[in-house]
């Protein structure tokens, strides 16, 4: 081209005269951009630590509520067929007592299972915990680094 043109590492500065020797400041930009390089690295591997956590959690959920849903309907027929079969053994006999017994059976299971279910809830496993864990040891990393320059 012509003379004015210049080439993008003259205008940054990054072609060293001849015969100069690097600065301390020039030293202190490639540790600088060295640390920034890690740090970028360490966002990314945290990044894709995170999406795989949180679709494995998403796989896990549906995998959970699927068989849940099944094993709810199937456990329903069941204890459906069951109230009716007490019934209908004692219809001549006691069947308003019997009906009543059943549906009190019901809500009783349903208080102590709704209440299984809170306590599975509040007890549940920190949500991201691993790559929690990986950002606290890359700080800590990171810091070791920054005291040692």
């Amino acid at each position: 081209m012509s003379d004015s043109y210049i080439s993008p590492d003259e205008e940054l500065g990054d072609e060293e005269p001849e015969g100069e020797r690097p600065s301390r400041s020039a030293g202190l930009m490639d540790s600088a951009k060295r640390m920034l390089a890690t740090v970028i690295a360490l966002v990314s591997t945290r990044l894709e630590l995170f999406t795989t956590e949180i679709e494995e959690e998403i796989q896990r959920a549906a995998s959970i509520l699927m068989w849940a849903l099944v094993a709810l309907f199937f456990g329903s027929l069941t204890v459906l067929m069951i109230a009716f079969t007490v019934i209908i053994i004692f219809w001549d006999d006691h069947r308003i007592l019997a009906a009543v017994l059943v549906t009190s059976s019901f809500l009783l299971a349903t208080l102590i299972f709704g209440l299984l279910a809170r306590s599975r809830l509040k007890a549940k496993s920190r949500f991201m915990a691993a790559s929690i864990e990986e950002l606290k040891r890359d700080r800590a990393s990171l810091d070791r680094m920054a005291a040692r320059e």
